[in-house]
C-alpha cells in the first residue's frame, strides 16, 4: 500500500543541515509521496533549496515528491498532515555569545544549546518562535504531526504543548543513535562479531531520560546482554579513551577539523556508566553540561584530559559561510547531491503513523506516566511505539535516586524558564540562572552581570 499526496510543511525550510538530510533520504523513498512545503523567514533561503530538493528528486527519484518555498506559514501549513520544525534561534551571533561570554567568567561550554547558561539565553530566543508556531498550527494544521528538531529540545516541544495544548508534537534526536553504534562497536572488538557487521537496528535499548542526557538500563543483541561486555570495555578505556580506527580513507582537512571539535573519545560515557551503573546515551558534549561544572568541564585543560572539545562558534560561522556557497553550487547544478541515506528515523515514523509500518524509538514526549518519579507534562525521552495515528510510550522503571537527583535540576530549570518567560517575568528566569550549576561557583553580582550582558547581546532583536 501506498500513500500520495501527503503534505508537509517544512518550518526552518532553508536549512542546509536537517532539510538536506529530508531530501536525501526521500531520494529512496518509494511508499509515500506529495509537496514539502518549505517555509523560512529568510525566503530566497527555502527558494534554493526548492531548486536544489527538486534537482535531486528529478535526478533519483522523479515524480514523487516536489518541493515549494512558501512566504506565507499559514498557507504553508494549511492542510499539512506533518509539520517538520528545524530553526535556529536566533544566529550564530547570539550563539556566540551564549557559548564565550561565559568564559570571560571562567565558566566553559562544549555545546551551549540544551543545558547551563546557553540553553537558558537560547530558550528566551526560542519560547516565544515557539509559541508563535504552536499558535499558526493550531489555526491552520490543527490536526497535523509536529516533528521537532531544534534546541533546546525539551524546551521547544514544551512550549508546543504549553501553548497549543491540543497539538500532536514529538521531538527527535539521534544521540541515541550513535549510542546504539558505539555498543555495536563494543560487541566487535569483544571478538562476538566481526568487524562492521552489526548494525545500529541490532543493538536493543531501554531509553529513560531527558534529551542529551538520556540513559540506558538494558541493552541485548541476540539476547546477549551487553552490560557486562560494556562494563570490560569502559574499564579498559577508563584512561585513554576509545577512537575507533580508521578505515584508511583519506580525509580533507575541514573534515579532520570537524572531527577534532565534534568528536570524542567517548571517556566521559564510560566514566558515568562506572559510576552509577547505567550506560549515558549522549555524546560527551552534551553529557558534561548536565553535571555539576567541576567534574568534566572546569578548564580547557580539563576537557582535553576527558577527550572531547569546546566547539567555538567562529567554526560554525565559517561553515554556515561555507554551506551557503555550497547551496548555490547545488542549486545551480555547478556541484551535484549526491544522495546518501542518514539512519535517521524521521521519514519511518511518517511511514508508521500513516499506518503503513510500526517503529518502536526513542522520541521525546510529555510524560504521561510512563516516566515514574518525573512530574506529569515534562517532556522526558523514552522509548514509543508508533502505529497509525498513534503513539504509545513505553513505561520504563523509576530512574535510580542517584540520577534522579542530577536530572530534576535540569527538569525544574526547563519548566521554570518556559514559565517565566510566559509570564514575561525577567526576574524569575535570573533567580533560574543564577542557581545553575555552572553559575552558582559565582558571587551574585558577577551572575547579574553575566546574564544583563548575555541579555542584553541576545534580545536586542
Amino acid at each position: 500500500m501506498k500513500k500520495d499526496k501527503i503534505k508537509i510543511c517544512y518550518i526552518g525550510g532553508g536549512s542546509r543541515n536537517w532539510a538536506w538530510v529530508l531530501m536525501q533520504d526521500l531520494a529512496f523513498e518509494k511508499d509515500i509521496s506529495g509537496t514539502i512545503e518549505l517555509f523560512d523567514i529568510r525566503h530566497s533561503d527555502a527558494l534554493i533549496n526548492e531548486a536544489i530538493g527538486n534537482r535531486l528528486m528529478d535526478a533519483h527519484n522523479p515524480g514523487i515528491w516536489r518541493f515549494q518555498a512558501n512566504p506565507s506559514l499559514p498557507d504553508a501549513l494549511h492542510g499539512s498532515d506533518f509539520v517538520f520544525i528545524s530553526i535556529l534561534p536566533g544566529d550564530f551571533d547570539d550563539m556566540a555569545v551564549d557559548v564565550h561570554v561565559p568564559e570571560n567568567y571562567g565558566i566553559y561550554q562544549s555545546v551551549g544549546d540544551s543545558a547551563g547558561i546557553g540553553g537558558i539565553i537560547r530558550s528566551l530566543r526560542t519560547v516565544p518562535q515557539f509559541r508563535k508556531i504552536a499558535k499558526e498550527i493550531k489555526k491552520h494544521a490543527p490536526n497535523a504531526w509536529v516533528i521537532n528538531y531544534t534546541n533546546p529540545m525539551s524546551v521547544c516541544t514544551r512550549t508546543l504543548y504549553m501553548e497549543y495544548p491540543g497539538i500532536k508534537a514529538f521531538g527527535c534526536c539521534h544521540e541515541v543513535f550513535h549510542t546504539q553504534k558505539l555498543l555495536a562497536t563494543v560487541l566487535e572488538e569483544s571478538g562476538l562479531a566481526p568487524a562492521g557487521s552489526i548494525k545500529r537496528e541490532d543493538i536493543k535499548v531501554n531509553v529513560l531520560g531527558l534529551n542529551h542526557f538520556t540513559w540506558i538500563d538494558k541493552a541485548t543483541w541476540k539476547n546477549t546482554d551487553i552490560f557486562p561486555i560494556y562494563l570490560k570495555f569502559a574499564e579498559k578505556y577508563a584512561d585513554t579513551g576509545f577512537r575507533k580506527k580508521s578505515d584508511g580513507a583519506a580525509i580533507n582537512e575541514d573534515e579532520l577539523e570537524r572531527q577534532k571539535l565534534f568528536g570524542s573519545t567517548d571517556r566521559v560515557k564510560m566514566n558515568l556508566f562506572r559510576r552509577y551503573g547505567l550506560i549515558a546515551a549522549a555524546g560527551d558534549r552534551h553529557l558534561v553540561e548536565f553535571c555539576p561544572h567541576s567534574w568534566y568541564l572546569s578548564s580547557p585543560e580539563e576537557v582535553e584530559r576527558w577527550g572531547y572539545a569546546l566547539t567555538p562558534v567562529s567554526w560554525r560561522i565559517k561553515d554556515q559561510e561555507a554551506l551557503k556557497q555550497k547551496a548555490i553550487e547545488y542549486r545551480d547544478g555547478t556541484q551535484v547531491m549526491t544522495p546518501v541515506e542518514s539512519g535517521e528515523e524521521g521519514l519511518k515514523i511518517v511511514k508508521a503513523l500513516l499506518g503503513l509500518t510500526g517503529i518502536t524509538t526513542n522520541v521525546n514526549f510529555p510524560n504521561v506516566g510512563q516516566m515514574p518519579d518525573i512530574p506529569m507534562g515534562t517532556i522526558v525521552e523514552t522509548n514509543a511505539n508508533f502505529k497509525k495515528s498513534k503513539i504509545e510510550p513505553v513505561a520504563v522503571r523509576s530512574l535510580p535516586s542517584d540520577i534522579r537527583a542530577l536530572i530534576m535540576h535540569h527538569v525544574l530549570s526547563q519548566e521554570g524558564i518556559v514559565e517565566a518567560v510566559f509570564e514575561d517575568d525577567m526576574e524569575k528566569v535570573f533567580r533560574i540562572f543564577s542557581q545553575d550549576l555552572e553559575v552558582q561557583k559565582l558571587s551574585l553580582s558577577d551572575a547579574r552581570s553575566m546574564f544583563n550582558e548575555m541579555y542584553a547581546k541576545t534580545m536586542r532583536k
